[in-house]
């Protein structure tokens, strides 16, 4: 039964984890947006590099299938 409990914990953190780095990359594609209207090469490299980090601990979590 403890197992059990275990599995269902690990899955319910491992979805909250999959909704905030999601919320994140909302965050970064608008920061994105934003920097390429203002045309602000620093954030807008900055935003892409996060948001390669973002992309690669989905994938990680399988949260693309």
């Amino acid at each position: 039964m403890k197992q059990v409990v275990h599995i269902i914990r690990k899955y319910d953190m491992e979805k909250e984890k999959i909704q905030t780095l999601k919320l994140e990359m909302d965050y970064q594609l608008a920061t994105l947006y934003d920097a390429m209207q203002d045309g602000d090469q620093e954030v807008i490299s900055e935003a892409k590099m996060r948001l390669t980090e973002l992309h690669q601990s989905l994938d990680e979590l399988n949260a693309f299938t």
